[in-house]
């Protein structure tokens, strides 16, 4: 597998999770090669696309044949970084919280939920998901202790940037969040942030001009 020289889009990125979710099916079914025109299909771009997206990393497949499913599943797990366990803790034991923290998926992809925090002495102590509600102030503690990667935030705007201040703080490198709002770490940590207004705008956006 080829490492890439520059830096990959996000976009790039999401779709190489789309192509392998959709691959996986395909090798639980025990298909053995898929063109580019078939992934293209299932995943709702172009043919061409996937082939570009996929040539940042290598050659995987062969002109007329397509590409081996099994292979390629597995090189896509590893470009996505899912060969491995991470450690994940939630921040915000509310409703948005609870919902991430029974969600099955998490463990199926190698992410191991192991604490969720919050500040309101009403929750700490509680059973949420498989873990116990803990106090705010055992994360940095405990990020060294269980030496976790990812943190997820599902906490008030308000919030959100000093929390994420005491994660950086206590190494956490990379944060998924759905406070509604921008946050400001330095360059060597990674920030998703999940904006559910604007998802739904992007769909109010197709309703409206579709067949414009």
């Amino acid at each position: 597998m080829t490492l890439p020289t520059k830096r990959i889009a996000e976009s790039t990125v999401r779709r190489l999770s789309m192509y392998l979710r959709y691959l996986e099916g395909l090798d639980a079914m025990g298909q053995r090669t898929a063109s580019s025109d078939e992934l293209a299909q299932l995943c709702g771009t172009t043919p061409a696309q996937v082939r570009k997206d996929l040539s940042f990393f290598g050659s995987f497949g062969k002109r007329g044949l397509g590409y081996p499913v099994h292979e390629l599943t597995e090189h896509l797990q590893e470009i996505l970084g899912l060969r491995q366990a991470w450690q994940v803790v939630i921040v915000g034991a509310g409703k948005i919280g609870s919902a991430l923290a029974e969600y099955r998926g998490f463990k199926q992809r190698g992410f191991q939920v192991v604490g969720v925090y919050d500040k309101n002495p009403d929750k700490i102590g509680r059973p949420w998901g498989d873990a116990v509600v803990r106090d705010m102030s055992t994360l940095p503690d405990d990020v060294t202790e269980h030496h976790v990667d990812i943190a997820v935030l599902a906490i008030p705007a308000d919030d959100a940037q000093d929390v994420v201040d005491q994660m950086v703080a206590a190494g956490i490198r990379a944060i998924l969040s759905f406070a509604p709002t921008s946050l400001h770490v330095p360059a060597h940590v990674a920030v998703k942030t999940v904006n559910m207004a604007m998802e739904l705008e992007g769909l109010s956006y197709a309703l409206t001009n579709r067949g414009a």
